[in-house]
């Protein structure tokens, strides 16, 4: 190959704007009441995003701004990143041994075994 020539590839792919449209939305709530933190029976889980642990604690059914609060009382606490979304709070990393005593300091319950 020559320089100054383009090089004419053709993959085989027709992209058009069909491959990104979102089958599945998903599904947030609007809360129409708070409810008090010693009715919340929450779960752990532990998924694993871009090869790193992510801690879910939640289904938290407080307003979005309370939630923000607690969260960030939490991220300061615990020294990590994180964010709210759909009712669940996510952690960097694997913190469920640390998150479990911070929360029930703040009057949350969890549901058996977790």
């Amino acid at each position: 190959m020559s320089r100054g020539k383009k090089l004419d590839l053709f993959i085989g792919a027709d992209i058009d704007d069909s491959w990104n449209e979102i089958a599945t939305k998903r599904k947030t709530k609007v809360l129409a009441e708070d409810l008090e933190p010693k009715k919340h029976f929450l779960v752990f889980a532990k998924e694993k995003r871009r090869g790193k642990i992510v801690t879910l604690v939640g289904e938290f059914q407080i307003l979005k701004e309370d939630a923000n609060t607690t969260l960030k009382l939490l991220k300061k606490k615990l020294g990590c990143g994180g964010i709210y979304k759909d009712g669940f709070m996510e952690f960097q990393g694997e913190l469920k041994e640390k998150l479990r005593p911070l929360l029930v300091d703040l009057n949350f319950h969890f549901k058996n075994g977790h």
